[in-house]
């Protein structure tokens, strides 16, 4: 894997996601499934409780909307495990390169992230439509 010409910003998670993307890599890798990537991001968060998780944080379930700083191009999706990842447009798996570089950043922070092919996205991270610890549901 190449390596990012910056460096990654810090992450935070809650609790619950952290253990629930523990547990469904330990099955990805019993199924031969690549969790390398997600496994570096989820070693350096910052884990908090639910309620304690801060409202401008991409958590899972989370919808986002950000800016490929390399293409220009806005878009608008949400974070999900990979049984949610249903073909669905806007729909992105935890599993998926995109996915795991979005888990966790704030409104404002960019991440450099490379891509099959030798390729790197710069990914900024411009709102949140909806997470939801911010709307209450913290045992969801």
């Amino acid at each position: 894997m190449a390596t990012p010409a910056s460096p990654r910003p810090s992450i935070v998670m809650s609790r619950l996601d952290y253990d629930r993307i523990e547990a469904m890599i330990e099955g990805a890798n019993e199924r031969g499934v690549d969790t390398a990537a997600l496994e570096a991001e989820i070693t350096r968060a910052e884990v908090v409780e639910p309620a304690q998780m801060p409202g401008d944080v991409i958590s899972m379930n989370s919808t986002a909307r950000f800016l490929d700083e390399n293409s220009g191009e806005e878009r608008e999706l949400t974070l999900v495990y990979p049984r949610d990842a249903n073909g669905e447009p806007g729909r992105v798996s935890i599993l998926a390169p995109v996915g795991s570089a979005l888990l966790g950043l704030r409104v404002g922070q960019s991440i450099d992230w490379p891509m099959s092919g030798n390729r790197h996205i710069n990914l900024r991270v411009l709102s949140i439509k909806y997470q939801p610890e911010a709307a209450g549901e913290l045992h969801r």
